[in-house]
């Protein structure tokens, strides 16, 4: 009896561990996919370690990034010299996107509904180079100059020829006088001084000195979990707004979630802030101060507040540093456009005949001055264009081509010195940008209008 009970004591323990068992791997599954809006703040892991990891997928993902963007690309190198962007740069030339098995005025004549279920549409979303992993990305032609902006686990993923000029010229609304105070001359720690002193009064000169000031970053930091080889002080509003312009460095949306979700986004040019009422791209956020705090607390952490706080967030002053900072901004102007008068409106002494029928298409039949109003060609308002409406919602190397939304109205004067074009940069030219506004909104426009369209675009 005392055997028997012993044996059934041994059983019921076994059975109770295996239950254990089974109800902990059941809980640690269940765990396991529970999607969190934050990051792991305490890494069980080394640098070392974290490292490894990357680069064990580093080569197929870019891989993968590549057929993507064959497959919808023609990545060829083709631009033009007869337009030039204002730092010299020849502009690329499209439409660049590929058709499958159709031509462009056969897919003109289709409806939405058609387009979308036969999979034809063009200009789907872009996701990030690896949309699982994210961060901030800068192209090969800024890591040449500077090295510290180089993530060991990332190639940047376009070609140089669609991207805007490496080192943009710099105009302001106070000395339209000097032209180009860049001349070739990429503004950081070591020559803003140098270049602006006398020029700037001392507020904003205290503004740039900031804005060309290393702050840490989600991947550009000292933690174990950064993206650098070496731990790194972090990077500069003008890393990726070089020159007060853009360079065509690109991340990930920090307003999103989960990371399937998120927006690929462009860097924009900061060329024009003065007239601009809206900042982010989708954020609506309401000032350039505003902004300019956001970036440091949020955006530069791909909004996790608890990581800012892990890796250093940048806690701005809003009198003696953001508000020097937004004088500054505020005088950066667009590049002069010979061919506008007063208005903004072309000179018809000075445009020729294909960028006046352009104007007259942008303001009539095209439908672009409804958002686009002269002079600076923006009704700094936020619209849907409800592009969806031409594609399945379906997984793409990591990224879900969901919904756009509403996306800010960016300023179209100085647009030719600002490719890749749309809020994620699917558009590589402007020829691409006219075919998907012509699909979008079902402009049905002849050859001949669409270049007069393009033509129209780079005079302003």
């Amino acid at each position: 009896m005392k055997k028997k009970n012993n044996l059934f004591i041994k059983w019921t323990i076994i059975c109770i561990m295996l239950l254990l068992g089974m109800t902990f791997t059941i809980v640690s599954a269940q765990q396991a996919k529970v999607i969190s809006s934050y990051g792991p703040t305490n890494q069980t892991q080394t640098f070392d370690q974290i490292k490894a990891a990357r680069m064990a997928v580093k080569s197929e993902r870019a891989k993968l990034q590549k057929e993507l963007l064959n497959s919808r690309y023609d990545l060829s190198k083709k631009t033009t010299d007869k337009t030039l962007m204002s730092g010299g740069k020849p502009l690329p030339v499209g439409p660049t996107a590929k058709l499958e098995g159709i031509t462009w005025n056969e897919l003109d004549k289709m409806t939405p509904g058609q387009i979308k279920e036969k999979g034809v549409f063009p200009y789907k979303p872009l996701p990030f180079s690896d949309h699982a992993e994210g961060g901030m990305l800068f192209p090969e032609m800024i890591t040449k100059l500077l090295p510290r902006l180089i993530r060991f686990d990332l190639d940047f993923d376009l070609p140089e020829h669609i991207l805007p000029d490496p080192v943009p010229a710099i105009f302001l609304t106070t000395r339209p006088d000097l032209g180009d105070i860049a001349k070739g001359r990429l503004i950081t720690i070591d020559n803003y001084y140098e270049i602006f002193n006398g020029i700037l009064n001392p507020k904003q000169l205290e503004g740039l000195r900031l804005l060309v000031t290393q702050f840490p970053q989600q991947q550009f930091n000292a933690t174990e979990d950064r993206r650098t080889d070496r731990p790194s002080l972090g990077v500069t509003c003008f890393d990726c707004h070089a020159n007060g312009h853009t360079n065509g460095a690109n991340h990930l949306v920090g307003d999103i979630r989960p990371q399937e979700f998120r927006h690929r986004i462009e860097t924009p040019t900061l060329r024009g802030v003065n007239i601009q009422r809206l900042f982010g791209s989708q954020r609506a956020i309401k000032t350039v101060e505003d902004f300019t705090e956001f970036e440091q607390r949020a955006a530069y952490f791909d909004g996790d507040i608890c990581m800012a706080a892990k890796k250093g967030v940048n806690v701005l002053e809003r009198g003696s540093q953001v508000h020097a900072m937004a004088e500054f901004l505020a005088i950066l102007d667009f590049p002069p456009a010979s061919k506008l008068d007063i208005y903004g409106e072309l000179d018809q002494t000075k445009a020729n005949h294909s960028e006046l029928n352009g104007e007259a298409l942008f303001n009539g039949k095209a439908r672009c001055a409804s958002c686009h109003p002269a002079p600076y060609y923006t009704d700094n308002s936020m619209h849907n264009l409800k592009a969806e409406r031409f594609y399945k919602q379906e997984l793409a190397n990591g990224m879900m081509m969901a919904h756009d939304g509403p996306i800010k109205t960016f300023p179209l004067r100085g647009i030719k010195d600002s490719p890749p074009y749309m809020h994620d940069g699917r558009c590589f030219t402007l020829e691409d940008t006219v075919e998907y506004f012509n699909f979008i909104q079902q402009l049905h426009l002849e050859n001949q209008e669409k270049a007069d369209l393009i033509a129209f675009l780079r005079s302003l």
